[in-house]
């Protein structure tokens, strides 16, 4: 509520959404939310490490920007059930997040990684685009404040796909095989939740088909043309869910949480 009495902007774009709607609306920003946490702790392994300290930095902030994309993810989830932020990327277990299993994959070496942030950079750069025109308004606005950042993301994986690519022989047969292994997995990206038609349908989240259809657009010709790398397929439709997850992000999510785990009562960390 307002000083004045009167219901908030936000207020009123909830009490517009049936309960159902809400319930697959927490679904999808859950699901969003988990591939940002998910993917900044992957780049996050890379502190300290990195092949060059300008890229520490520059891959250090990617994380974080990622991990304040969740947030504003879980805000919107908080508004409408009022769930705890923290409790959920700190409390749940592997089998509870819903995170795409591209993300998850052990960060392998500098061509993966950069290859891995370009192909999730294409995605949500257009899915954030698209998100922009939604009829949740505060999505509409999350939207507009996440995608500058990740057209910036994308711009700088996207020069370093193609750096590695036209390399060295050595640069060059380290990113093949990063896009053999990854590809497989990128499909996942566009398969909706559970009931995602119904908010496609009432215009509050884009339509994966069409994103799929114009990151396709952007990210073949890039890998192909510019980059000379061969496809290892055609994208495989995606045969298990989000609740399906590999064999790495339980020991990920033991490395993440450990600390929040072992003090659950602390006001402070």
């Amino acid at each position: 509520m307002t000083g004045s009495g009167q219901p908030s902007a936000v207020s009123r774009q909830q009490e517009m959404l049936t309960p159902e709607l809400q319930a697959v609306l927490i679904r999808k920003l859950t699901a969003l939310a988990d591939d940002e946490i998910i993917l900044a702790h992957r780049d996050g392994e890379w502190t300290g490490h990195a092949p060059i300290l300008e890229e520490d930095i520059a891959l250090a902030n990617i994380a974080q920007d990622e991990l304040g994309h969740a947030t504003l993810y879980l805000d919107l989830r908080r508004a409408l059930d009022g769930s705890d932020s923290d409790r959920l990327a700190f409390f749940r277990d592997a089998g509870e997040f819903t995170n795409v299993r591209l993300v998850e994959l052990p960060k392998g070496d500098w061509a993966f990684t950069m290859l891995r942030q370009f192909l999730f950079d294409a995605y949500e750069a257009l899915w954030l685009d698209a998100a922009r025109g939604s009829t949740y308004a505060p999505l509409a606005e999350v939207a507009a404040k996440a995608v500058r950042e990740e057209r910036f993301h994308l711009q700088h994986t996207a020069l370093w796909v193609e750096r590695l690519a036209l390399g060295t022989e050595e640069s060059r047969r380290r990113t093949q095989n990063a896009l053999n292994e990854l590809w497989p997995h990128v499909a996942q990206l566009f398969d909706p939740v559970l009931g995602e038609a119904e908010l496609v349908a009432a215009g509050i989240v884009p339509d994966l088909g069409e994103v799929r259809v114009r990151w396709e657009g952007f990210v073949v010709p890039h890998l192909t043309g510019k980059c000379g790398l061969l496809l290892p397929m055609t994208l495989a439709e995606v045969a298990e869910g989000r609740d399906v997850h590999t064999e790495h992000l339980a020991p990920l999510l033991a490395e993440m949480q450990g600390v929040a785990r072992q003090h659950a009562n602390a006001e402070v960390w």
